[in-house]
């Protein structure tokens, strides 16, 4: 027994020196690959009333998820996707603007890239073999994604009137390079609220659409051979209220998040309170990349069998 704690204490020990010592540890990756769909504008407020969106439900009932994940303020595109791809909120990565750019203030911490690190910056550095891609329809997030560590990305800007374009790319590029990581984003959502407002009847038509989208990307994952060993998360950055976004209000601030596949528990609500800055962690901890010490996120654990 005597021996026993010993050998505990030694392991404890070198675990703690090695963490002050900034050397990562290994983690065990719970799936082979994560594509993400990004939903711009999606209300969790959006699910109490929508119809047609057989895919995204069926993702909920054989996985895990949260329609209580808030928004960073203000509930703005540029500033929410910075925190999605990079583990902190606006005061850490700088963003502080609808449409920013560049940082709107300096960062507390930048890459070799000279941008706060991203959940690809991480897998570029750890896993530098690794296929990653991005795809989207809205040119603010190539802005906080680092794109000089994407395998590959590409900006579809007619995509918000032709959804299908943007889809068709995601899956061929799906089914050619079975990614380690993957994010296909969505605009046309969040430009259907702007122009019709949240909650109508068009605003709907449009989430039907884009569950079609998370159809036929579940497909390719499928026809890739790869689904087995992929996890899946649908989530979004905001949604909103009459035609606009920005302020304190739920319908504003709270937005889905979605995780199905290998290991997930099915149908599970789960409690925990989530941020925009806890889906990269996840998504790490998901692939078995360490976060860097700068990132406040933290991964949602308890949705794991």
């Amino acid at each position: 027994m005597k021996k026993f704690f010993f050998l505990s204490c030694l392991a404890v020990l070198a675990w703690v020196g090695a963490s002050c010592r900034g050397e990562r540890q290994q983690l065990q990756p719970k799936a082979k690959h994560v594509v993400m769909v990004g939903i711009d504008g999606w209300a969790a407020h959006d699910l109490e009333s929508a119809q047609d969106i057989p895919n995204i439900r069926a993702l909920m009932a054989n996985g895990s998820y949260t329609l209580h994940k808030r928004s960073v303020l203000p509930s703005a595109s540029a500033i929410n996707w910075a925190s999605v791809f990079m583990g902190v909120p606006t005061e850490v990565h700088g963003y502080t603007k609808w449409n920013s750019k560049v940082p709107d203030i300096p960062a507390s911490f930048v890459n070799d890239h000279n941008i706060f690190p991203t959940i690809y910056s991480l897998i570029r550095e750890q896993q530098p073999e690794a296929e990653t891609g991005c795809t989207f329809d809205w040119d603010g997030v190539k802005y906080v994604i680092d794109t000089l560590a994407i395998s590959h990305w590409e900006y579809i800007p007619d995509s918000y009137v032709d959804i299908n374009k943007n889809c068709t790319i995601a899956e061929n590029y799906i089914k050619q390079n079975k990614p380690f990581f993957y994010t296909a984003y969505f605009g046309t959502l969040d430009e259907s609220g702007h122009e019709h407002g949240w909650y109508t009847p068009e605003y709907y038509a449009t989430l039907t659409e884009v569950d079609m989208a998370v159809g036929r990307i579940i497909q390719s994952l499928k026809d890739a051979g790869i689904y087995d060993d992929t996890i899946i998360i649908v989530t979004s950055d905001h949604g909103g209220i009459n035609k606009g976004h920005g302020g304190m209000t739920l319908e504003e601030m709270e937005t889905p998040f979605i995780i199905c596949g290998k290991g997930v528990k099915n149908g599970y609500e789960f409690p925990d309170a989530m941020m925009q800055y806890d889906v990269p962690a996840t998504i790490a901890y998901v692939l078995g990349i360490q976060p860097p010490q700068a990132w406040v996120g933290r991964p949602v654990m308890s949705i794991f069998e």
